[in-house]
């Protein structure tokens, strides 16, 4: 795997609409929770399990369903756990995204809403759209935190899409989305 460390630097989807998007500059934030793991190797490291079958299913089918929403983040940054870097490879190659453009964090790794709100913060402006794939329970609730409080949790391998109307990311989390898009494996049969 080649993938990089996260570094804010500049480098453009689709769950349940909230009200109409308003017109002006726009930032969009994609959060996705990694694909089902598995727990069949004992005493493997929480950072090394990798996904079942069922999750390697999962995350094939919501990469067509992203590519099929025209889903082009300019970011993707990912957990540097193996069940959140596979499900953002196979996520990426679904959506024509470079995987060795992929940028791992330990950001997104059990840590505080603080952390992960702070790291999308430190977006270059120039940066309209960022995906992150994390964990639960630190993904709902920086859902909840960023105003979307109808998702009421993320299941493995779901993608909630926050739209802002906002100039800068330091402005991120100030407001509510004035868009809000969910979907979820269990959702797309």
């Amino acid at each position: 795997m080649n993938l990089k460390k996260a570094t804010p630097k500049p480098t453009p989807s689709s769950p349940k609409a909230k009200g109409p998007a308003k017109q002006g500059p726009i930032k969009i934030v994609s959060l996705i929770r990694h694909a089902k793991s598995s727990w069949d190797f004992e005493g493997l490291d929480d950072l090394d399990r990798p996904l079942n079958p069922r999750g390697r299913e999962d995350a094939a089918k919501m990469g067509r369903i992203l590519s099929e929403s025209g889903f082009a983040p300019q970011r993707l940054l990912c957990s540097p756990a193996l069940r959140a870097i596979r499900t953002a490879l196979v996520m990426a190659e679904a959506v024509g995204f470079p995987s060795h453009q992929i940028e791992m964090t330990q950001k997104l790794y059990h840590n505080r809403i603080d952390g992960m709100l702070a790291l999308l913060r430190a977006n270059a402006d120039e940066v309209r759209w960022v995906a992150c794939v994390g964990h639960n329970p630190e993904l709902t609730a920086l859902v909840h935190r960023l105003g979307a409080k109808e998702v009421e949790d993320m299941p493995t391998c779901a993608v909630v899409e926050l739209h802002f109307a906002i100039d800068r990311w330091k402005e991120l989390g100030q407001g509510d989305p004035v868009r809000v898009r969910f979907k979820a494996p269990k959702n797309h049969p």
